[in-house]
């Protein structure tokens, strides 16, 4: 088993996502992205690729999502998308937004 700071992980990256993935795993059967989306930013793709699907949960702030899905996410909310599917986001919120995303191979197969 592995532990990580996500949090402080993306702090010292100077990121906007930190992905969990085979690369610090050892595995590709599973990957997680913490994401920050900076006050009023827009345009940020969630786009899981082919032979891959993710569940998108907002941890906090509000986002207006377009593409596959369109709406007003908040705190607590979750859609699921799948391969080549696209979303866009922009925070409406005022402050950042943070966004988990768990993601894996679809069931029709990988790359």
């Amino acid at each position: 088993m592995k532990f990580l700071n996500v949090k402080k992980s993306i702090e010292e990256l100077n990121s906007d996502e930190f992905i969990i993935g085979s690369e610090l795993t050892g595995s590709h059967a599973c990957y997680m992205i913490y994401g920050v989306l900076g006050h009023k930013e827009k345009d940020r793709l969630i786009k899981p690729g082919k032979g891959h699907e993710e569940i998108v949960f907002i941890l906090k702030g509000s986002v207006k999502v377009t593409g596959a899905y369109n709406g007003i996410l908040s705190e607590g909310d979750a859609f699921h998308i799948v391969e080549e599917e696209i979303c866009i986001f922009e925070n409406i919120s005022d402050s950042e937004v943070i966004y988990i995303i768990a993601g894996g191979h679809s069931e029709k197969g990988h790359n």
